[in-house]
């Protein structure tokens, strides 16, 4: 899941300074990880939790996203989910925005089949993006990942996405200088696989994301779970990556990546 975190890190800085090119300084003094990254962090600590046992996800999921988002309250969270975060009760506000598949990484990396990906995307998300649109930029993000970590080819993850969630008839040139900022699943989760569908390496795919526009943060956090699975993270991207994340957030990354090598 730390293609995850590098993207959500290498886009933190375009999110509102939107930029339509493949062509800029990759890390910065100006990024750092932002709710994605929290948030993926969280479902990652829930999933190591619950130990295998599916009916203890959704409780633990919400343990620890509410616990992690008010350890960091100033992640640029939005305002519903904000509210969320500090109920006594949470419920589930029918949201079908993005939040559901730039968090669901870790689903894809900790499934031991397709089938178990999508149940585990649909536990963590269930819990506050109950909306069908919400609930399928989840699933799709975390099919897309199992199918990479899997080994399928480029063509046959592009196939079962196009079949089972949304279709792709475009491509980056024709929508990058008219795409704009769109926080939904359905307006930004086809937009991230294209990125990666279109990428010839971990950092390509990136770039791919982020010279889009947008979203930029969150399709890059998408993006990037998916090129981890497909390609791998160069060490020295990685590490860079790691110098942003405090101790914390490294303890979750680290204990994850040794239960889920």
């Amino acid at each position: 899941m730390i293609g995850a975190i590098i993207g959500d890190i290498v886009g933190s800085r375009f999110e509102w300074h939107n930029i339509k090119t493949k062509e800029f300084e990759l890390f910065h003094r100006r990024c750092h990880p932002t709710d994605d990254s929290v948030m993926t962090l969280a479902v990652a600590q829930a999933i190591l939790d619950s130990q295998g046992d599916p009916d203890s996800l959704s409780q633990n999921t919400v343990q620890h996203m509410q616990a992690l988002g008010r350890r960091y309250p100033h992640a640029g969270y939005g305002g519903r989910f904000r509210k969320w975060l500090i109920a006594d009760n949470p419920q589930p506000y029918n949201s079908y925005g993005n939040g559901s598949a730039m968090r669901v990484s870790p689903c894809g990396f900790a499934a031991n089949s397709l089938e178990e990906a999508i149940v585990m995307a649909d536990t963590v998300t269930k819990v506050t993006h109950d909306h069908p649109e919400g609930m399928k930029g989840a699933e799709a993000t975390a099919a897309a990942i199992f199918l990479a970590r899997s080994g399928k080819s480029m063509a046959e993850i592009r196939e079962y996405f196009v079949r089972h969630f949304y279709p792709l008839n475009f491509t980056l040139d024709e929508i990058r200088s008219t795409y704009t900022f769109d926080v939904s699943c359905q307006g930004s989760v086809p937009q991230a696989l294209e990125a990666f569908f279109e990428s010839t390496s971990f950092e390509d795919a990136i770039r791919n994301a982020i010279s889009i526009g947008g979203d930029s943060d969150t399709i890059a956090a998408i993006t990037g779970g998916v090129a981890e699975a497909f390609y791998g993270v160069p060490e020295e991207i990685s590490d860079m990556a790691l110098s942003y994340l405090d101790d914390t957030q490294m303890e979750i990354l680290t204990a994850f990546k040794m239960r889920f090598p």
